[in-house]
């Protein structure tokens, strides 16, 4: 029935509905066939489900275009049939829809015609659980032909129809599965922490899982010149779907880069669907298309409906009556007698403006440099090990190469290590054999690495390493007779533990992190952090290697978003790691040493330090200022109260000892318990009422941690003190009296006074003993931090100049864009994609682009109902240890005494000073916070337009450690300390203008220029590895406004 040439317009262009009746019935569908019948120009004619599955096809109606898509129960070859017979125009071709149905067919397509896609192979199985020569599962990789995938990683059924998808994430992390699924309810993913083996029953395709900070976008075409895209919280991070107050899922629009119009476009193509959905991943500033999945429409926007409405009206008139005008009239049709419709279904979420300042300051960037939380003590045990066993463990694992040192980590090495000391240790209990004090020492520490290996059940590299160094080699016969070979026959074990976030660390981080929610963004309220869907608000989260460091930023991670659920997968979705910029202190080993032998020169000195105080109007500026007078004095009773404390846990570690000569427990592999993994939530509150050590720390392994302690502090061949253990015994007495008091050891708390008076002088001159090396200190350790946080708030500042300038000088644009009531009623849809566009070069020619990562995902103006589309927040937060938070805080401090900087004011106010000189500890969670306001009312050109304010807080309150109150024991019951609130550093009213705080700090910060390029570590190519590349565009910013 097709049109003849000249007929009149009066002959409409029949538009046959082939589709399920379900679908036809959705909202979105009802909206767009709605405007189109509007036009005037068509007959739509519905096919209904009775006929599409009964009536013969010869029999359906006959019409010029046809509508129709696979769903479930749809007769996709009797639909074929019909459109041999009848040959109409189809939105969406048929023959491809079988594609969609098996995601290598998808991938295989999207990669012939050269559209990115995630690393990944396939593994094709004929039967379940058939065993595959080229299919490999290891404990942190699985390898498919050679081709490796190291955790985390993602596993998808090869059916396209199936969507349970699963993530595994690394031993390092915790462990662990998560499950994705279709929306139930409000879960669309569901954690397993206890699996860890991949699926064996059918097919699967194995990627790499791209790190997207926790969020996904879904694009919508409609026909190959028109993309939408929106945004919506990734199912990755806690599997719970935000929704609206109507109960719809929240998503937001987003802008397309020219790069990914090409992709929406090339999808459109090579599938040859018309109307098509596909997932897009944003994943270090490439984007790949991970999934495609035919006609979808989007939900709840009135202004996509008629957009989509426009451009199916052309398709059909181009194809059906060429000689027609496609060109949209000036009024649409359906809006003639109605006023313009608002985007109802996008909710208002986070759309409050920022600034209560002056109604002219707006907040621009959060910056806070974090430590980690309540931790338990960190441990070391060294020991010379000669026998066969360990020294061919050794062997085994450096690949046979006599003077290499070994590191054991992963859960195989360390169980084999467990295996064989298990065998080494002598079978008589402690201190009962004749052999003399040097065996005896021996087989002790053996079985504190026995202990320490068994601790919690399961090996998570993250707290456990075992170090082992070649000391003594001789040539021995090689074993095929024929010359002569070096064997190590000693060997030099080192075993670090402990240092493990608690349950109180992870409680103060998730604390913290609702408490930055509530109380850093002034107007937002909680919205400002729901904007981290809108890339309004920019979020990047760094941490450096420690375990306890990364579960700190993971925590605090679930307050700051209000996330649910386990710590593991928001770990992997929004933390990354750059060690070179939060860990290590070996760029100032050197004068850290001088540092500490000059201060055990004052302490052992006496008195030397009381005159000096009087005389200096400054207190911070003496040499060792802050250590008690006569500090030499309390050492004796340091060891007299140690030794007390020490004998005590020797007597409960006997009482232990004796009761379980019976085989171990362990001996029986125990379950994997996860909490010991990652540290636990809650306090095991069955461990203390039956009079055990809080944690998994046995009396065993808190014998040996005191009895060390008690050791090293003072050598009594040589009468002589090592002062650099007094903050270790400061931190275990911290440790027992918050979470072992229920052990009643008499003399802990005047151990703990003492301790801590020492450790509040001896701590902050480690890191130097007078302003001038805290300074060098400080900025040789935080040097590439202070670099990166330059360069954060130089990003802030130009894209906001960038935001400001649009607006002074294209005041037209501006109207068009964000005046709603003219809102684009007599444009063409939007993203007609210009040639021009197509033509820009997308891989490093256009530098100005690919050197930001960040500022080029932007909310769609046009598209979202927020009052300032243009804002943007920008949230950086590194969480480090105490080194770096020393560092930090030295440099800002002390910063203009340096030569370059001679006759500047501090940062820092004079109070502030006086403040910081009484604060000895920058406890667990304490942390520095720089916020960046801009003045709109300033010109552009005033250093005033752009401000910052610096806080700071000391952490953790140890008042309930010093009281005995009721609130005291309320907290202590909980083991739980409170954290200090945020102090000035600036006077109130004093304003550090961005320029001067750049000028002070510059001469510390590692430029630009210096940060390397993105490095890969080898054997980890997911999450963790690509850390560094988000050290954002280093010289230029993209120009957001460019096109």
């Amino acid at each position: 029935m097709g049109m003849e040439e000249g007929a009149g317009v009066d002959k409409k262009i029949t538009i046959g509905v082939c589709v399920m009746e379900k679908k036809v019935f959705s909202a979105p569908m009802g909206q767009i066939m709605d405007r189109l019948q509007a036009f005037g120009e068509f007959e739509i004619i519905h096919f209904g489900d009775k006929v599409i599955l009964e009536d013969p096809v010869e029999s359906w109606p006959i019409c010029d275009c046809l509508i129709a898509f696979h769903s479930s129960g749809y007769p996709l070859e009797k639909v074929q049939a019909y459109s041999s017979l009848r040959k109409p125009f189809l939105v969406n071709d048929l023959d491809p829809q079988y594609l969609l149905h098996d995601r290598r067919k998808v991938y295989e397509h999207l990669e012939m015609y050269g559209i990115p896609v995630p690393r990944y192979a396939c593994v094709n199985r004929k039967v379940p659980n058939q065993d595959l020569d080229y299919f490999v599962e290891d404990e942190d990789f699985v390898e498919v032909k050679g081709e490796r995938f190291w955790k985390p990683f993602v596993e998808k059924p090869v059916n396209g129809d199936d969507h349970s998808i699963m993530i595994y994430y690394p031993s390092s992390a915790g462990g662990g599965m998560k499950e994705l699924f279709r929306k139930v309810g409000n879960r669309s993913s569901e954690f397993h922490p206890e699996v860890r083996r991949v699926r064996r029953e059918g097919s699967y395709i194995y990627e790499e899982f791209m790190p997207t900070g926790g969020t996904d976008v879904k694009v919508y075409t409609v026909g190959p010149e028109y993309a939408h895209a929106e945004a919506r919280k990734s199912p990755v991070v806690d599997g719970v779907v935000m929704r609206n107050p109507d109960g719809k899922e929240v998503r937001y629009p987003v802008l397309l880069t020219p790069a990914e119009k090409q992709m929406a476009r090339e999808v459109c193509i090579a599938f040859r669907q018309a109307v098509c959905g596909f997932d897009l991943l944003r994943s270090e500033g490439s984007s790949y298309v991970c999934d495609v999945n035919g006609w979808s429409f989007v939900k709840n926007s009135y202004k996509y409906y008629d957009d989509a409405a426009c451009v199916l009206r052309k398709m059909f008139l181009d194809a059906k009556a060429p000689h027609l005008s496609s060109t949209v009239p000036p009024i649409l049709p359906w809006k003639i007698n109605e006023p313009v419709l608002s985007n109802e279904g996008l909710t208002r979420q986070g759309s409050g403006i920022i600034g209560t300042f002056g109604q002219s300051e707006e907040l621009r960037c959060v910056i806070a440099v974090i430590r980690h939380g309540d931790r338990t003590p960190k441990q070391k045990v060294k020991l010379k090990v000669t026998e066969e066993k360990l020294l061919n463990l050794m062997l085994k694992y450096n690949g046979g190469k006599p003077r290499a040192e070994t590191k054991l980590k992963s859960a195989v090495e360390l169980q084999d290590l467990l295996d064989a000391t298990r065998m080494l240790i002598p079978r008589t209990g402690p201190g009962e054999s004749d052999s003399d004090a040097e065996d005896l020492e021996h087989a002790d520490k053996l079985r504190q690495v026995k202990a320490v290996l068994e601790e919690g059940g399961h090996f998570s590299g993250i707290y456990r390493k075992v170090q082992l160094k070649p000391l003594k080699w001789e040539k021995v016969t090689k074993s095929d007779g024929e010359g002569e070979e070096e064997r190590p026959v000693e060997a030099l074990m080192v075993l670090k533990y402990g240092g493990v976030l608690t349950h109180a660390g992870r409680k103060q981080a998730e604390e913290l992190g609702r408490y930055f929610r509530n109380n850093m963004y002034p107007g937002e309220g909680t919205g400002l952090l729901r904007l981290h869907s809108t890339y309004r608000h920019d979020l990047k989260i760094y941490s450096s290697d420690e375990g306890r460091v990364q579960m700190s930023a993971a925590a605090f991670a679930k307050g700051l978003l209000d996330l649910e659920g386990q710590l593991t997968p928001i770990l992997v979705s929004l933390v990354s790691k750059d060690s070179s910029m939060l860990d290590g202190l070996d760029t100032a080993s050197t004068e850290m040493e001088e540092a500490k032998a000059q201060l055990n020169e004052i302490i052992t000195a006496g008195t030397k330090l009381v005159n000096d105080y009087v005389s200096s109007e400054l207190p911070w500026m003496i040499d060792g200022a802050g250590l008690p007078p006569h500090a030499d004095e309390h050492l004796p009773e340091l060891i007299k109260l140690a030794k007390k404390v020490t004998e005590q846990v020797r007597l409960l570690a006997k009482d232990e000892e004796e009761n379980h000569t019976e085989p171990s427990a362990y001996d029986l592999a125990p379950p994997y318990d996860q909490a010991k993994a990652l540290g636990k939530s809650n306090i095991d509150v069955g461990r203390i009422a039956a009079g055990l050590p809080c944690g998994s720390e046995g009396f065993l392994l808190m014998y040996a941690r005191w009895k060390k302690l008690e050791r090293d502090l003072y050598n009594e061949r040589r009468d002589r003190f090592d002062i650099t253990q007094i903050p270790d015994v400061y931190d275990s007495c911290k440790y027992d009296l918050l979470h072992n008091s229920h052990l009643d050891l008499k003399g802990l708390d005047e151990l703990f006074k003492i301790a801590q008076l020492l450790a509040d002088g001896v701590i902050p001159n480690e890191y130097g003993i007078n302003p001038q090396q805290k300074l060098k200190i400080g900025s040789k350790i935080a040097r590439r931090l202070l670099g990166k946080i330059l360069i954060d708030l130089r990003n802030t500042r130009e894209e906001a100049m960038s935001v400001a300038e649009l607006k002074n000088s294209q005041d037209q644009v501006s109207v068009s864009l964000y005046s709603s009531k003219k809102e684009d009623r007599y444009s063409q849809p939007k993203l007609y994609i210009k040639s021009d566009e197509l033509k820009r070069p997308t891989n490093g020619e256009n530098k100005d682009e690919d050197d930001d990562k960040e500022t080029k995902y932007r909310l769609d103006p046009k598209y979202a109902n927020v009052m300032t589309p243009e804002r943007h927040v920008r949230t950086r937060l590194y969480f480090t240890s105490e080194s770096h938070i020393h560092s930090l805080m030295n440099v800002l401090r002390y910063c203009n005494l340096d030569e370059s900087l001679q006759g500047e004011e501090s940062l820092v106010c004079q109070s502030a000073l006086e403040r910081l000189c009484k604060t000895k500890e920058l406890d667990y969670m304490s942390y520095i916070v720089l916020r960046l306001f801009e003045n709109t009312e300033e010109s552009l050109e005033d250093p005033e337009r752009f401000r910052i304010e610096l806080t700071c807080s000391r952490g953790a309150d140890l008042s309930p450690l010093e009281k005995k109150d009721e609130e005291a024991k309320s907290l202590l019951r909980e083991h739980t300390l409170p954290i200090m609130g945020p102090e000035r550093l600036q006077e109130v009213g004093s304003c550090l203008t961005l320029e001067t705080m750049e000028k002070m700090i510059r001469p510390f910060a590692m430029p630009p220029e210096d940060f390397p390029p993105p490095s890969i570590p080898a054997g980890f190519s997911g999450y963790f590895s690509k850390s560094a590349a988000v050290l954002e565009r280093l010289v230029k910013l993209w120009p957001f406004n460019k096109n």
